[in-house]
């Protein structure tokens, strides 16, 4: 019977495991008896380029320990036999299970330190990553002037070869395409070469120009050593380091390491049963804002979902397997609903598919929770008390905004989760240049109502921080904006942020550092589509494959008329399953979940820092210490079983050809002990 390519990535990896158990074993002539540990952490051998720090972000996102040699630093220690291994209570302990380094002999060739860490990897049968350099027969590979190729990336195709997807690159479907952002700037540069005997290519690419096909990463077997041997230049947030960091870091551990990586999307769809206010134009503002010239002068119908705009919501969800949060403001419903007849078909839709959506409390009527605004000026500012002290929505009329909206959602019988809110812009959290502390009552409104994860925006804080005894999670915005239903309304105003003085924008892109001004407006009929829904989408898809969790968020008024969100959703969800295979799905977490993931980070990140977790292996034992009370990450692969005091259980879920869990002891026990198949 044919072997699936699922029973070929096990296959590969329980090899890979027997390898290195048989590399592993401490000295020549040792007995299994003698097994020496193999603690789990990462020698990085840093030279400043881009390739190596890269590597380094994505063994720091996953929550892998790693040592960094600097090599500019005089003081550094040497690499010696006593610096990369000893003995433990007589049994000799390899202190690093991998080793990332720049190029393939950064000490040196033949140097006192190359030769020591040579030794050392063929001893323990340490794996090595080449984290960049050229193609030559000191790699395994013939010179590109052989039948290969050397130049620009930028756009190539490449796929992953049957050796990959059977082994540590089995998660990706197959091909991938080089990013190409740029027609006018070089963004890769790398080597396609043929191997030669003892190189096994993993990626490639056909030669342009030339026949056949051109390794860009590949392991080299030779002289009791292997190296993983990476041809082309990147960066941390280039797509197509992205997709292939997972396999790096499994190929570096052999697939056992502390850490936990997932592809992670959610979207907030922020002010359901609220209007939001409409972009004028003419005036590019929005009128209602205290900014907009002429103020509010109902000029410009407001944006409201329809009830086939929340019937088509409910299909779409169904058609694409996909589940989007409900960030309801339930008062703000009522005074539309009241101001139109008394009755409202969108929210009598929505309360009938309430069980298709995650709800989250947006507050009752959606007001500022922060300082009260004073708005005589541009920019807003506080206002003051006669003491010159700020003043203050009060914690009484914070605490019923958010208790009043969970009572009408407990009336409807809306499965909420009331631990959980959204305050309206983010109010009340700190507001900087204007409102540099959160407002003082709202700690305590979040604890009258049971409130343990409030969202911030990512744009001002990207890290999750406590507010009293609640976490903020921080959400990325969305550059679908709040106050437009119509692409041509998102192209006007794009164009008007986007576009320098002299092409008719706002100039704004021209002043502000982080920005770049587009090279000539955008169509309106044909701007949307063409470029700000592949940019959103490239932008989203680029958190999503960084095991980023942290939830994205645009607004009601984007589901409505063009329902202009669903082509972003839509490409970020077809891009991901065109490059990811079935086992590697998207983990599409509810808020709670998402501030309780960024929390384990946090802890373990801390307890990693103070050194306060000791984990290696011994043959095919694993032990893991840590303070307790902190969740372990930890990833094994399939079949791997979790000690308990009396027998075993399986470990962890199944994610992209491995198992991982966030772990800890069982009862009685004071380390994590897991037994590899």
């Amino acid at each position: 019977m044919a072997q699936s390519a699922h029973g070929r990535r096990n296959t590969a990896a329980a090899l890979g495991v027997a390898g290195l158990l048989a590399l592993g074993v401490g000295a020549p002539q040792a007995s299994a008896a003698t097994a020496p540990r193999i603690d789990l952490r990462v020698l990085l051998v840093d030279n400043g380029d881009s390739a190596v720090r890269a590597i380094a972000a994505q063994l720091r996102s996953t929550g892998v320990p790693y040592t960094t040699l600097d090599l500019s630093d005089p003081g550094r220690p040497a690499v010696t036999d006593a610096f990369l291994s000893d003995t433990v209570n007589g049994t000799p302990r390899a202190k690093f299970q991998g080793v990332v380094l720049p190029h393939e002999a950064p000490f040196g060739p033949g140097s006192a330190e190359q030769t020591a860490l040579e030794t050392y990897e063929r001893t323990y049968g340490i794996p090595q990553v080449d984290a960049y350099t050229w193609a030559h027969p000191g790699v395994g590979l013939d010179y590109t002037s052989e039948g290969g190729w050397a130049g620009p990336l930028d756009g190539a195709e490449a796929s992953v070869t049957a050796a990959g997807r059977a082994g540590r690159f089995g998660y990706l479907d197959g091909a991938f395409a080089f990013e190409d952002n740029d027609p006018a700037v070089q963004e890769s540069y790398g080597y396609a070469a043929r191997p030669r005997t003892g190189f096994t290519s993993y990626v490639d690419i056909p030669v342009p120009g030339g026949s056949g096909r051109g390794s860009l990463v590949g392991e080299y077997a030779h002289d009791g050593r292997r190296e993983l041997v990476v041809t082309f230049a990147y960066n941390q947030h280039q797509r197509q380091f992205r997709l292939l960091a997972r396999g790096i870091v499994e190929w570096l551990t052999d697939g056992v390491h502390l850490g936990r990586d997932r592809n992670y999307f959610a979207v907030h769809v922020d002010d359901v049963f609220a209007p939001d206010a409409r972009w004028d134009t003419g005036r590019n503002c929005t009128p209602g804002d205290f900014d907009c010239p002429g103020g509010d002068d109902g000029g410009a119908d407001p944006i409201r979902m329809t009830a086939e705009d929340a019937a088509h919501a409910a299909q779409w969800q169904r058609e694409h397997g996909f589940t989007m949060d409900m960030v309801y403001n339930a008062g703000a419903g009522e005074e539309w609903k009241a101001e139109h007849g008394g009755t409202d078909a969108l929210t009598d839709r929505l309360l009938a598919d309430k069980a298709r959506y995650r709800w989250i409390n947006h507050t009752y009527t959606h007001p500022f929770l922060g300082c009260v605004q004073d708005t005589s000026t541009v920019p807003w500012t506080c206002a003051k008390n006669a003491d010159g002290s700020t003043r203050y929505m009060s914690r009484s009329e914070i605490s019923a905004q958010i208790r009043n909206n969970k009572n009408w959602a407990s009336l409807k019988g809306l499965p909420v989760d009331t631990s959980e809110l959204v305050t309206g812009e983010h109010s009340g959290l700190r507001t900087l240049p204007q409102q540099p502390d959160d407002n003082p009552g709202l700690a305590g409104a979040l604890a009258d109502n049971g409130v343990k994860w409030i969202a911030s925006d990512n744009s001002r804080e990207p890290q999750q921080r406590p507010v009293g005894g609640a976490l903020t999670v921080p959400r990325h915005p969305m550059n679908v904006y709040y106050n437009t239903g119509t692409e041509a309304e998102m192209a006007d105003e794009y164009n008007w942020i986007y576009t320098s003085a002299a092409d008719g924008g706002s100039g704004v892109c021209e002043n502000n550092p982080t920005s770049t001004c587009l090279p000539g407006p955008l169509d309106p009929a044909t701007g949307y589509d063409e470029h700000i829904v592949p940019q959103e989408a490239r932008t989203a898809l680029a958190h999503v494959i960084a095991n980023d969790p942290r939830p994205h968020y645009a607004h009601q008024s984007n589901l409505a008329e063009d329902r202009i969100l669903y082509p972003v959703m839509e490409k970020v969800l077809a891009d991901y399953r065109a490059l990811f295979a079935d086992d590697t799905p998207l983990e599409n977490l509810r808020q709670s979940a998402i501030g309780t993931e960024l929390k384990r980070r946090a802890a373990w990140e801390t307890a990693l820092a103070n050194g306060r977790v000791t984990a290696y292996r011994v043959g095919t034992t694993v032990t893991v210490t840590a303070p307790s009370g902190v969740q372990i990450p930890i990833t094994a692969p399939e079949g791997t079983r979790k000690q308990l005091v009396l027998g075993t259980t399986a470990f962890g879920t199944p994610y992209a050809g491995m198992r991982s869990a966030w772990t800890t002891p069982e009862l009685l026990q004071s380390s994590l002990t897991l037994k590899l198949a």
